[in-house]
């Protein structure tokens, strides 16, 4: 019996460190639900190809607190800034003219890549509950720096840090909370 209770106990931090996902959903999809439920947005523009994306998806966005921390106060979405996706946004169609489904390293560049002002990858774009673009994150974010972001975004603390000394400040008074795995 003592040998089944502790499988069983395995088997539930087992489960809890993986359980915790982030639910990704396309741009529209998190634009709709904005509709229903506003919440702010979190979108994570990626391409293929980029290795410190890959490092962003494995160190930080399957963090155990990242995941529940971002699938409780926004909706997350996974843009690759160089696909193929078509929609429309505020009015404007955004497509990927130069697109080649041949390629397989790099693409070209979709228009609303452009339009967000992403020039790095990866870089998390932050959007207000209305779906209006906040701010562009460039770079490679470990837990606890993307934590700094979402809890900056989420309070609406944002609009008052609004000089580089209010920021300055900001950080230097940020503590962190996400717990983080030592390598």
């Amino acid at each position: 019996m003592k040998k089944f209770g502790f499988i069983v106990l395995i088997l539930v931090f087992t489960a809890n460190g993986f359980a915790q996902k982030i639910n990704w959903m396309s741009f529209e999809e998190a634009l709709n639900a904005q509709a229903k439920n506003p919440k702010k947005i979190m979108m994570d523009v990626y391409t293929n190809w980029c290795g410190p994306c890959k490092y962003l998806d494995k160190n930080t966005f399957q963090n155990p607190d990242v995941a529940a921390f971002v699938n409780e106060h926004y909706y997350a979405v996974k843009f690759n800034a160089e696909g193929n996706d078509k929609f429309s946004y505020k009015g404007q169609e955004y497509a990927n003219p130069n697109y080649k489904s041949s390629t397989s390293g790099r693409n070209s560049s979709h228009e609303f890549t452009g339009a967000m002002g992403v020039t790095a990858y990866p870089t998390i774009v932050f959007m207000d509950e209305q779906g209006n673009f906040l701010v562009p994150i460039k770079g490679y974010q470990a837990p606890n720096q993307l934590e700094l972001y979402l809890k900056l975004f989420l309070g609406d603390t944002y609009k008052t840090v609004n000089t580089p000394e209010l920021w300055e400040q900001f950080q230097k008074d940020f503590k962190p909370e996400f717990k983080v795995a030592q390598n």
